[in-house]
């Protein structure tokens, strides 16, 4: 943790130091692209570590996660309408427009995950966390935006141990699994009017999941079956977004749709069975897919004091090929997210603060999980003084599962620093 700390601070400093250049240029831009970059490079070992101890991440790829910023999380995970000049949303790339002509942008999240497991033989508690993401912001022209960084796609942690006290041989079943699919970005978005925005991301997608099970005899002279899995990953994949917008007077209105399509997704699974003194592998190219996916969103401001946003998404994991593993089934997505500052202008800090809530309802994508995944969020934002810097504090309390099978209960805290800078001009001295 002392690590990630450094890091992240040294990206704050080098960051402070390009923004308080007295003639910042697009050559200042591409320096500190460079360092941020550079700290991409060393956030990707980190994402390979676990993030998740969950043991519902045994199934498909893993768990998903939607790339949402610390700050909407605090919302239920609302992003498809959410159009934030402070906020850089990379789920939507429509957005990356809203960007000031003058500001460079980027944000740096952590998160750290308690979970209580439970089924009917006990439970048991874990905790882990880790640095997660990595994005930046900037403006290209007026009303043109461009965002680049590094996001987990999936994360896989499990370790589960069942005994079985069967007649006249018991035996132990051991599940383990580690690693993930971690991807890095690239969008552009550009306003085709005063009131439409469109934009597209590229993703490259890249890791290794890693599948452990062992059936393990506490006799001896009884040998022990075991089978390993990888699955390694290597390919890209399109995003396309758009949102309408439109202000009037004290009142705000955005509507926002993103779109993927359905394409063969290039995957390698490896499979090693060992049983008594034999081992059988099987390779396995191709036959993989990655689904179409669809989300549709609105947002509405007040007065720039109350926001409400809500989404619904859909994906269509039942359409498409997965060999060698788990029945999968499309995935829904339900969120609804407010906040509430009392005055952004005010003199008190505390009327400056961004106050977050949020709910929201997920199925599971496969269909050994047959509970959907329900979240309570709350968030808060602290402005800095005399900077456009905000951290935010994320707190999101979920349930899924059932007592009979498995549950599980866990609270996650997502800190992240939103850094926007003034740049892109020449300063009067």
């Amino acid at each position: 943790m002392h690590s990630d700390f450094r890091v992240w601070q040294r990206i704050c400093i080098f960051a402070r130091y390009f923004g308080n250049m007295r003639k910042p240029t697009y050559i200042s831009a591409f320096l500190l692209l460079c360092v941020l970059l550079v700290a991409g490079g060393m956030l990707l070992p980190l994402q390979a570590q676990n993030n998740t101890s969950s043991p519902f991440s045994c199934f498909g790829y893993g768990e998903l996660n939607d790339n949402v910023p610390g700050q909407l999380r605090s919302m239920g995970g609302v992003w498809t309408g959410m159009r934030d000049k402070r906020v850089i949303n990379p789920a939507q790339p429509a957005s990356y427009s809203v960007v000031d002509s003058t500001t460079f942008m980027f944000d740096l999240g952590a998160s750290v995950m308690w979970t209580n497991y439970g089924d009917s033989k006990g439970v048991k508690n874990l905790a882990n966390g880790n640095l997660e993401y990595l994005t930046i912001q900037f403006p290209i022209w007026k009303y043109i935006g461009f965002s680049v960084g590094v996001l987990p796609y999936s994360m896989v942690g499990y370790d589960i141990t069942d005994s079985v006290k069967a007649v006249p041989h018991p035996y132990t079943k051991v599940y383990t699994g580690e690693g993930g699919i971690t991807e890095v970005y690239g969008g552009l978005s550009f306003n085709i009017l005063n009131w439409a925005a469109v934009g597209a991301n590229v993703y490259y997608m890249f890791g290794n999941v890693l599948n452990n099970r062992a059936l393990v005899f506490n006799e001896a002279g009884i040998n022990s079956a075991l089978q390993t899995s990888m699955t390694h990953v290597s390919d890209y994949r399109l995003r396309y977004g758009a949102q309408l917008f439109h202000t009037f007077g004290k009142h705000g209105v955005v509507l926002g749709a993103v779109f993927e399509n359905k394409k063969p997704f290039r995957v390698t699974y490896l499979e090693e069975e060992t049983l008594t003194a034999d081992t059988v592998e099987y390779l396995v190219n191709g036959g993989f897919d990655l689904p179409m996916m669809f989300s549709v969103g609105a947002s509405y401001c007040y007065d720039n004091r109350l926001l409400l946003a809500a989404d619904y998404g859909m994906t269509a994991w039942g359409d498409i090929r997965y060999k060698w593993g788990p029945n999968l089934r499309n995935r829904q997505r339900f969120a609804f997210g407010a906040e509430y500052r009392h005055n952004p202008l005010g003199r008190r800090y505390v009327e400056r603060m961004p106050f977050r809530f949020g709910l929201s309802m997920t199925d599971p994508y496969v269909n050994e999980i047959n509970s959907r995944d329900y979240t309570v969020s709350i968030g808060v934002g602290f402005p800095l003084r005399n900077v456009n810097t905000v951290i935010n504090a994320s707190l999101e309390y979920g349930h899924r599962g059932s007592a009979a099978v498995m549950q599980e209960n866990y609270l996650r805290l997502t800190i992240n620093a939103g850094i926007a800078e003034t740049w892109f001009f020449k300063r009067r001295l």
